[in-house]
């Protein structure tokens, strides 16, 4: 529905970014622009380059690649009485949206900065608001927040960088103590398997903490559990859903950003061949860790099933999950009966059901006749 059932509902798409998942974001936004309805929604692509300059797309612009290299520069403003993007150079009245989809992954755009800045800017957009979307970038808090509400979570340690650069001998015996080779190391913000890394012996532990403490102030170092990986979308605001279960069979020794983006062979199994009481646990535990981490609109959450003795970890979860062509989220919607474009639909109607939502805050009190003054005063 459009606000005057004649006009297109205008969707900034925001891709790109500041973060090591820039190229990923691209694919995305690409797969949602075309899967919008062109008779409901207009398009308008907001590029985001890896320097943070922000650029708007023309009716020419038709690859979002030409719209970073030669899109109109704008800035967001965040007064939201005032237009939301506004041209650098003046050369025409700003421009703004009826609803924003940030398909950004990782850092400045699935953290809750960009979602800070639209709140700001009061506009409407998909996915978890400022509070949901940081705490599911941390793995490290929202493990934290899981264990309370009793959800089983790979085990892990966090260690802070400043921690390993200034005494490494330490970090890595407190590592060895808690888990035996082989081990997982990653940053603690970060999706895609950017900078992660298989441990496998002490020799490879130093340069994986190296490595991941490129991209993040806060490393991640996880038992590595024997299983499947099975993953689940989650759709919904206060009343959320769990999709069909899906599982993924990486053809590398882990699903890493090469075997994610770059190689063929990986399998996707959809549905998952999973027991029933396996598929209600796993959707059971996805829609609690979404209520848990304070999300809205959309999630994929990522499961492993371990191969001995069949427990089931919760990994991660992913507030603004892939949409390529080959991604799960909208792959397993679709198996559970939602096409891309009736998920699209969907996505951004709960983006507008929770800006009515939030609309309904107050953010003022009502003082009584002269309390006004005495303040002042």
């Amino acid at each position: 529905m459009t606000p005057d059932n004649k006009k297109r509902l205008r969707v900034g798409i925001l891709f790109g970014g500041r973060s090591g998942e820039h190229e990923v974001s691209l694919a995305s936004a690409a797969s949602v622009i075309r899967g919008l309805d062109l008779d409901k929604y207009e398009a308008v692509p907001i590029g985001i380059t890896k320097e943070g300059h922000w650029l708007v797309g023309s009716a020419a612009q038709k690859m979002l690649p030409e719209v970073l290299k030669g899109g109109q520069r704008v800035v967001m403003a965040a007064d939201p009485t005032d237009a939301a993007l506004i041209p650098l150079d003046r050369s025409s009245g700003g421009q703004r949206m009826d609803v924003v989809f940030p398909v950004m992954h990782g850092t400045y755009g699935e953290d809750g900065t960009i979602q800070g800045l639209l709140d700001l800017a009061g506009l409407p957009f998909v996915g978890a608001g400022v509070l949901g979307s940081a705490i599911g970038m941390d793995k490290d808090v929202s493990k934290r927040l899981l264990q309370v509400a009793k959800i089983p979570v790979v085990p892990w340690i966090a260690v802070q960088r400043a921690d390993w650069e200034r005494d490494p001998k330490e970090i890595q015996k407190a590592i060895e103590k808690k888990f035996k080779y082989p081990m997982f190391v990653k940053p603690a913000t970060l999706g895609s398997s950017v900078g992660m890394t298989k441990v496998h012996s002490r020799e490879e532990l130093a340069p994986a903490l190296n490595l991941a403490a490129e991209f993040a102030m806060k490393i991640l170092v996880e038992k590595c559990i024997v299983g499947r990986e099975i993953e689940v979308s989650v759709l919904g605001n206060h009343d959320p859903k769990a999709s069909i279960p899906g599982e993924i069979v990486p053809h590398r020794e882990f699903y890493d950003y090469r075997a994610k983006y770059l190689e063929e062979g990986s399998q996707i199994l959809i549905p998952a061949k999973l027991k029933p009481a396996q598929v209600k646990t796993i959707q059971e535990y996805a829609v609690e860790a979404f209520r848990a981490l304070e999300l809205s609109g959309m999630a994929r959450v990522d499961f492993f099933l371990e191969k001995k003795g069949g427990k089931i970890y919760l990994n991660e979860v992913n507030t603004i999950p892939g949409f390529t062509s080959i991604s799960m989220y909208p792959k397993m919607w679709e198996a559970s009966g939602i096409s891309f474009r009736e998920l699209i639909d969907t996505l951004i109607e709960l983006a507008l059901e929770m800006h009515r939502e939030k609309a309904r805050t107050k953010y003022e009190i009502e003082l009584p006749e002269g309390a006004a003054g005495a303040l002042e005063a």
